[in-house]
């Protein structure tokens, strides 16, 4: 005898699924991956894929002999983490094997241990990033020059990132825009690109994995939170020893420097991370990006977008509570 089985509304026939999902989001990152192999060279290729090969392989071992369930490696959410990991990372030698430290607190620690997908408060990439950026800072700021198509090698020449210039010497010293649009910039190898991340972006839009409401939210309030601090006076900063006043930022520079575009686009949205109202998310993406900027321009790191992202992470129950999403029925 058939049973039926009689659930409340609403009744939604749909086939998307949390691996069509994940692997979209894989699809999408390929843009970033493609130019970060074009300026860095094999170094970006390589820390990819013991990225990947890493959280994959973690997330194996712990679901086969700590948690004893069937293994979930096949939906893609590891190969996300572990392409999101990389992304943040420097593309030097070093980042060979600390990387995989990064992706075994990722995966351990950042989703396994509170149950795996769907139960993780904190997006696992941003965990294993900021283990490796207090654990490691001096390999995880020490970046390479961009070398032209396809350099040969990065592994001696290293030179700082936009943001690590504003820091020391101000925003005169900067590349063009077009540069940093382009990602022809020192930098977090993932995150250098605005035209490959939105690239991505669009595409995820465009499959509705995401909505336009953190992004435009988070990009929006770091632009206009930064335009309002470059109207005000010039500041007094510290460079070697020497007291020098320059002004903030421009807005633009603000949004196409560092990892705004990336932690906008793809770490934010994450779904299972972020407040499911698009209220909520409107309040989640705004908050990130007040956050990032005030990291950014009193904290004692030059970025401040994975911070900015976790902190947002921690209030996201609040937020549902707050904002919760229209009932289908009474």
């Amino acid at each position: 005898m058939n049973l039926l089985n009689i659930s409340g509304s609403p009744h939604v026939h749909s086939d998307e699924s949390t691996k069509k999902i994940m692997w979209r989001v894989n699809m999408a990152l390929i843009p970033a991956l493609l130019v970060a192999i074009c300026f860095f060279g094999l170094n970006a290729l390589l820390i990819s894929i013991i990225s990947v090969l890493s959280c994959v392989l973690f997330q194996w071992l712990i679901e086969k002999y700590i948690m004893k369930v069937p293994t979930t490696i096949g939906d893609g959410s590891a190969v996300v983490t572990g392409l999101l990991l990389a992304f943040n990372v420097p593309a030097t030698a070093p980042m060979l094997w600390i990387v995989v430290i990064g992706a075994l607190v990722a995966i351990g620690i950042g989703k396994m241990s509170f149950g795996g997908l769907g139960k993780n408060p904190f997006n696992p990439a941003l965990v294993g990033r900021v283990f490796l950026l207090i654990s490691f800072p001096v390999q995880m700021t020490t970046w390479p020059q961009v070398g032209g198509i396809f350099p040969m090698s990065i592994d001696t020449v290293t030179g700082p990132t936009p943001l690590g210039i504003i820091k020391e010497h101000g925003a005169e010293a900067l590349p063009q825009a077009w540069d940093l649009f382009l990602g022809h910039v020192g930098g977090s190898f993932g995150e250098v690109s605005a035209l490959a991340i939105l690239l991505g972006a669009a595409y995820l839009l465009y499959k509705k994995v995401i909505t336009w409401h953190i992004p435009v939210a988070f990009i929006g309030t770091a632009f206009l939170f930064s335009l309002i601090l470059w109207l005000l006076p010039a500041h007094e900063i510290d460079v070697n020893g020497v007291k020098q006043m320059v002004d903030y930022i421009d807005p633009l520079t603000a949004i196409l420097t560092g990892g705004i575009m990336l932690g906008a686009c793809f770490m934010a949205t994450d779904m299972v991370t972020s407040p499911m109202a698009k209220s909520g998310q409107l309040i989640f993406g705004a908050g990130c990006g007040l956050l990032t900027i005030i990291i950014r321009n009193w904290g004692a790191y030059p970025e401040g977008v994975s911070f900015a992202i976790l902190i947002m992470n921690s209030v996201t129950p609040l937020i549902n509570r707050w904002c919760k999403p229209k009932r289908f029925a009474n």
